[in-house]
């Protein structure tokens, strides 16, 4: 399916959200009051009329004088609903809500029952306005989430820098960007270098450090330096329009639920019609006391509960307020038929790296052999200063007091690590071959170490060693205790990084089987096992780049932090915007969540309509029993489904 191009002018944050439905009716224009003004009018209008109707107030009040009120308290809410009606019929489209409520109110016209007409056109417009608003809500709350746009660009023209709007700056332009502004399109940075904020993306809070010509993505905020960028792509293209048309086409992917529900609706709403029909004139040969009004009435109140609403308003609603909740706890699903094929997943594949480890290089374990720890570290970042090796970053973060060492000749031996003076002490810096190559002694228990160790000798001597890991996120441990609990079965981890460090990462987090070593196309191969057995439905959670093609083949992909990606957009069904591992539990919870109250629509709309069409059929309902089976079942559904932006899953 072809995704329809988001005008991102349309998605300022003040902008009203509108809800369409497929027929094409639709609403949001205008501010909230004057949205629910024309069911004010009606409703004052309705409820004059009545009690001017039960006191016999007005004396006039009655003939023409009656039709023309309550013709008017109808069409501030009935014209627009008769309206839409005509247009589907003249696409062919017959029995939508619209067509049946025009002729089920414009029916108790006929035979007289104005108040009850008026009533039945005012509750489905107040059951359409309170749809409206829970939409409105669910979209709020992606936006609110999203609204990472820029606001301007400094773009290099005519000499000078100049202000313009993103969406006007084109393709091979510069801009200027000072600290702490938004990056507001994609390009290629021209400057030396950059530190960037690119949370908002990814989700990683910590600063991204590139270097001249890297790409640099819209979203992204400056913290260092004022830079330049090259524009690559248009504001429309750029990462941040992809996550918002991501975001605003997530319903697009229909649940096989909604998809049954609809086509059921087109099915089951005609043979209701030729029933009410038949409820009008089949009598006629059975009954002797046949009066058409009555049961032309009877038929009336059959259209009003046939009409869809309850089912075809609340389920998607249900969807809707799923995918809103998601994506206000970071979680962002393309489309409703991952939020149910999220409550199937009976299997997790995950990949070590970036997933449940942060992906930096920190000091793990510090080892000083006949030195005070403090000093020792200050020899080993007197040295370590004049390099730009992510593990030099990781010993530079080390905290200790009193004044810094000065390292002086610092030479870098290929492949084994450096060699310098330091307060007059000649200090080596590197692996075992380095010591090896200098005749120096390396204790055996470094051997058994199967993270990353930089070993330090000063003065020919071993001094001692630094040992550096890739760290656990905080809630690592946490997500695989509560995966368990939610009935995940079988938690598998894959990674490229060494078999030994893959192995001691699981054995911590208790995960019983794990691979390390492998390719993209290894995992792959692993999943594709792991598919051949039908009852697995397996969900792989990865960097959403290096991970694609296991992402792709899985029954559900989940990028972790990937959303400044075009890879993790286009391959991932599920994105974890905190770059957070406990989400994926948060979003296997409210998969169930919405799931659950799905059904309950579901099973309420079907229970009252039959309900009340058998008492309809039976003469023992009226217009008001009818309205209830269908607005008033509508706005339960939808309050029902509301639930969902309320509910915790901690």
């Amino acid at each position: 399916m072809k995704k329809k191009k988001v005008n991102l002018r349309d998605l300022k944050p003040d902008s009203k959200a509108q809800h369409t439905h497929d027929d094409g009716h639709n609403h949001g224009n205008g501010s909230a009051f004057k949205t629910y003004v024309p069911a004010i009018i009606s409703f004052t209008m309705l409820i004059v009329g009545i009690a001017v109707d039960y006191f016999d107030a007005i004396s006039q009040f009655e003939g023409w004088v009656r039709v023309v009120w309550y013709t008017l308290a109808y069409i501030p809410v009935g014209f627009p609903v008769i309206k839409e009606g005509w247009k589907s019929l003249i696409k062919g489209d017959v029995f939508t809500e619209f067509f049946l409520m025009s002729i089920a109110t414009i029916g108790a016209f006929i035979i007289g029952e104005y108040p009850e007409g008026v009533a039945v056109m005012l509750f489905y417009a107040v059951g359409e306005l309170f749809q409206n608003a829970a939409v409105n809500r669910a979209k709020g709350n992606i936006k609110a989430l999203l609204d990472v746009r820029p606001k301007e660009a400094n773009v290099f023209r005519d000499g000078d820098y100049k202000s313009a709007s993103p969406e006007d700056v084109n393709i091979g332009e510069k801009i200027q960007i000072r600290v702490g502004e938004k990056i507001p399109l994609d390009g290629i940075l021209l400057s030396e270098k950059a530190s960037l904020n690119t949370a908002a993306l990814t989700g990683e809070s910590k600063p991204d450090s590139i270097q001249k010509e890297a790409k640099v993505y819209a979203g992204s905020i400056n913290l260092e330096n004022v830079i330049e960028v090259e524009v690559t792509n248009k504001f429309e293209d750029s990462s941040i329009a992809r996550i918002l048309d991501l975001v605003q086409n997530a319903t697009a992917r229909k649940s096989k639920t909604e998809l049954f529900i609809r086509q059921f609706a087109r099915i089951y709403t005609p043979i209701v019609v030729l029933l009410a029909i038949g409820v009008t004139f089949i009598p006629y040969f059975f009954v002797d006391d046949y009066v058409f009004r009555d049961w032309l009435y009877r038929a009336l109140i059959f259209l009003v509960i046939s009409c869809p609403c309850a089912l075809v308003i609340s389920i998607p609603l249900g969807y809707f307020g799923g995918l809103g909740a998601a994506s206000k706890n970071g979680i962002l699903f393309k489309g409703a038929s991952f939020l149910d094929a999220m409550t199937k997943i009976n299997t997790l594949v995950m990949d070590k790296t970036g997933t449940v480890t942060k992906g930096v290089f920190k000091i793990k374990d510090i080892k000083a052999i006949d030195w005070d720890e403090s000093e020792f570290m200050k020899y080993l970042m007197a040295m370590e200063e004049q390099s730009t090796h992510p593990i030099a970053k990781a010993i530079m973060e080390y905290k200790e007091n009193g004044e810094d060492f000065e390292a002086q000749e610092v030479s870098e031996i290929a492949g084994k690590g450096l060699k310098g003076i330091v307060n007059g002490k000649t200090v080596l810096v590197g692996n075992k071959a380095l010591m090896t190559t200098n005749n120096i002694d390396v204790p055996s228990e470094t051997e058994s170490i199967v993270e990353s160790i930089v070993l330090v000798a000063i003065d020919n001597q071993f001094a001692g060693y630094v040992v550096i890991a890739d760290e656990l996120k905080e809630d690592a441990k946490q997500t695989i205790t509560e995966l368990q609990k939610v009935g995940i079965n079988k938690i598998m981890m894959l990674s490229g990084d060494k078999d030994s460090i893959t192995q001691q990462v699981a054995k911590e987090l208790n995960i019983k089987e794990a691979k390390g070593g492998l390719l993209p196309e290894d995992k792959l191969n692993e999943v594709d096992t792991l598919k051949q057995n039908p009852e697995n439905k397996i969900a792989f959670i990865g960097d959403g780049i290096n991970d694609a093609p296991v992402l792709a083949a899985s029954d559900v992909g989940i990028a972790m932090g990937g959303l400044g990606s075009d890879v993790a957009i286009e391959t991932a069904d599920v994105i974890i915007q905190t770059d957070q591992p406990s989400k994926v539990v948060r979003a296997i919870k409210i998969s169930r969540s919405t799931r659950k109250i799905v059904w309950q629509n579901i099973i309420l709309a079907f229970g009252v309509k039959v309900i009340v069409l058998i008492l309809g059929a039976g003469g023992l309902a009226t217009m008001w029993e009818a309205v209830f089976a269908d607005v008033g079942v509508a706005l339960l559904a939808i309050l029902n489904a509301v639930r969902l932006q309320r509910m915790s899953w901690d």
